[in-house]
């Protein structure tokens, strides 16, 4: 049987018609997480409803128009990837992706996604791999920014979902585009930790009753990242559960509003698999009803994961 491992004790697997009551449990799951933006979920509600999902994507995978592949973490169903438009004469396919919880945070979903790609462009010879997202689907950008992938434009009100009509953001890369596993261009390189620093920076904006995405923290850094304040006389150094829950707790409970915090410049070296980069930055909010503005420095080290660049330690300085 096919089984790609995808590390961290999972594996990406064809999901067929016989998974169906595994795929029914694991929608039932993930179904609080995942449904507000793929309303094929809400299809899957019993083990009738579950199989005929199943099959139509096996029935649609012998005519060459669709796939679906399961991701599996230590045995247990918990995500997948999709093929949802695969069309070979145009050259032209869609991928999707969806995830309960329990997988979130391990990069299940970029590695899944990167052998979809890999095979599409490398196996199957397609020009062009496109994203469909809702545009209040942050997680499922982020994924797509991780991907390499260009934001091709917007379709106003598209897509009617229990009476709202959303906003559909269209993603791409082309084959000339794609670095194979193994093998990525330095500017491609360089346009990744561009992302990872913007995600980093943007998860404590609360601007205009924004609700700030402070989980986006574990998300750009391994696990055992380490984050330092020195704007004391004394380091102050975080894990990063130490780090993320005091500011969630003072962005969302009204001591601090209207935050925001971006990068003016930067210098970044990057040396095969690590990399280094300086920055300066200022921010602006009010703290505790009064309006404050700031800047400073960061000095953030990256590693080359299989998951793509994370970083590793970011040390900051107030001035």
């Amino acid at each position: 049987m096919f089984a790609l491992p995808l590390g961290n004790h999972a594996q990406l697997r064809p999901l067929e018609p016989w998974h169906a009551q595994e795929f029914l449990a694991h929608i039932d799951r993930a179904r609080p997480h995942v449904d507000p933006w793929i309303p094929w979920a809400t299809f899957s509600t019993d083990l009738a409803s579950a199989t005929a999902v199943l099959q139509r994507y096996a029935d649609q995978q012998a005519a060459d128009t669709r796939r679906i592949y399961g991701i599996w973490l230590d045995g247990t169903l918990v995500g997948g990837v999709m093929f949802t438009k695969f069309d070979a004469a145009s050259g032209v396919c869609e991928i999707g992706c969806w995830l309960e919880a329990e997988g979130a945070g391990r990069g299940l979903v970029t590695r899944a996604c990167r052998a979809l790609i890999d095979w599409a462009f490398g196996e199957r010879g397609m020009s062009r791999v496109e994203w469909w997202v809702a545009s209040g689907n942050t997680r499922s950008i982020d994924a797509a920014r991780r991907l390499g992938m260009t934001r091709d434009g917007v379709l106003r009100q598209h897509s009617p979902y229990r009476g709202i009509r959303r906003d559909s953001e269209i993603w791409s890369i082309l084959s000339e585009e794609w670095s194979p596993v193994g093998g990525v261009a330095a500017s491609d390189v360089k346009a990744e930790l561009d992302q990872l620093m913007r995600t980093f920076l943007g998860a404590f904006t609360n601007t205009g009753g924004s609700e700030p995405n402070v989980d986006a923290v574990r998300e750009v850094f391994i696990p055992q990242g380490m984050i330092i304040s020195h704007v004391g006389a004394e380091p102050v150094v975080y894990d990063l559960d130490a780090f993320v829950e005091p500011r969630l707790r003072i962005l969302t409970d009204g001591t601090l509003t209207e935050f925001s915090e971006w990068e003016v410049a930067e210098r970044t070296e990057i040396f095969e698999s690590i990399a280094h980069r300086f920055s300066e930055y200022r921010k602006s909010g009010f703290l505790n009803g009064e309006w404050f503005e700031g800047s400073g420095r960061k000095t953030t080290q990256f590693i080359r994961t299989p998951a793509g660049w994370r970083m590793s330690s970011m040390a900051w300085e107030d001035v």
